[in-house]
Protein backbone atom coordinates (compact mmCIF):
# COMPACT_ATOMS: atom_id res chain seq x y z
CA UNK A 1 0.00 0.00 0.00
CA UNK A 2 3.02 2.90 1.07
CA UNK A 3 4.18 1.76 -2.73
CA UNK A 4 0.96 3.10 -4.22
CA UNK A 5 0.39 5.74 -2.32
CA UNK A 6 4.14 6.63 -3.02
CA UNK A 7 3.18 6.28 -6.81
CA UNK A 8 0.22 8.78 -6.61
CA UNK A 9 2.42 11.54 -4.71
CA UNK A 10 5.64 11.11 -7.17
CA UNK A 11 3.12 10.69 -10.37
CA UNK A 12 0.24 12.49 -10.01
CA UNK A 13 1.56 15.97 -7.52
CA UNK A 14 5.54 15.88 -8.43
CA UNK A 15 6.50 15.34 -5.13
CA UNK A 16 10.81 14.09 -5.12
CA UNK A 17 10.31 10.02 -4.56
CA UNK A 18 13.40 10.35 -2.10
CA UNK A 19 11.28 12.13 0.46
CA UNK A 20 8.69 9.94 0.72
CA UNK A 21 9.01 7.86 3.37
CA UNK A 22 6.43 6.85 5.67
CA UNK A 23 6.91 9.40 8.42
CA UNK A 24 7.45 12.15 6.15
CA UNK A 25 4.92 14.90 7.18
CA UNK A 26 2.75 15.87 3.81
CA UNK A 27 2.74 19.37 3.96
CA UNK A 28 6.13 20.13 5.97
CA UNK A 29 8.29 17.42 4.16
CA UNK A 30 6.72 17.16 1.08
CA UNK A 31 5.13 20.62 0.17
CA UNK A 32 1.81 19.69 -0.54
CA UNK A 33 -1.14 22.52 -0.51
CA UNK A 34 -4.49 21.95 0.05
CA UNK A 35 -5.54 21.47 -3.06
CA UNK A 36 -2.85 18.83 -3.33
CA UNK A 37 -4.14 16.93 -0.65
CA UNK A 38 -7.35 17.30 -2.12
CA UNK A 39 -5.89 15.60 -5.21
CA UNK A 40 -4.27 12.75 -3.22
CA UNK A 41 -7.51 11.64 -1.71
CA UNK A 42 -9.93 11.68 -4.74
CA UNK A 43 -6.87 9.32 -6.45
CA UNK A 44 -6.76 7.17 -3.52
CA UNK A 45 -10.69 6.86 -3.54
CA UNK A 46 -10.40 6.25 -6.91
CA UNK A 47 -7.62 3.83 -6.62
CA UNK A 48 -8.85 2.13 -3.72
CA UNK A 49 -12.16 2.29 -4.00
CA UNK A 50 -12.55 4.32 -0.06
CA UNK A 51 -14.82 7.33 0.68
CA UNK A 52 -12.68 9.98 2.68
CA UNK A 53 -15.00 12.12 5.05
CA UNK A 54 -13.92 15.49 5.72
CA UNK A 55 -12.97 14.50 9.65
CA UNK A 56 -10.71 11.55 8.57
CA UNK A 57 -8.85 14.40 6.03
CA UNK A 58 -7.30 16.05 8.97
CA UNK A 59 -5.99 13.08 10.20
CA UNK A 60 -3.66 12.95 7.29
CA UNK A 61 -0.14 14.58 8.64
CA UNK A 62 1.96 11.69 7.56
CA UNK A 63 2.50 9.49 4.49
CA UNK A 64 2.27 6.37 7.02
CA UNK A 65 -1.66 8.50 7.94
CA UNK A 66 -2.44 7.78 4.02
CA UNK A 67 -1.58 4.15 4.23
CA UNK A 68 -2.76 3.01 7.64
CA UNK A 69 -5.99 4.47 6.95
CA UNK A 70 -6.32 2.91 3.44
CA UNK A 71 -4.87 -0.28 4.83
CA UNK A 72 -7.83 -0.17 7.04
CA UNK A 73 -10.68 0.78 5.18
CA UNK A 74 -9.73 0.03 1.37
CA UNK A 75 -12.08 -2.71 -0.44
Amino acid sequence: MFEKVKEILVNDLNVDPANVKPDAELVNDLGINSLELADLILNCEEKFGVEVSDDDIHTFITVGDVVAYLEKNAD
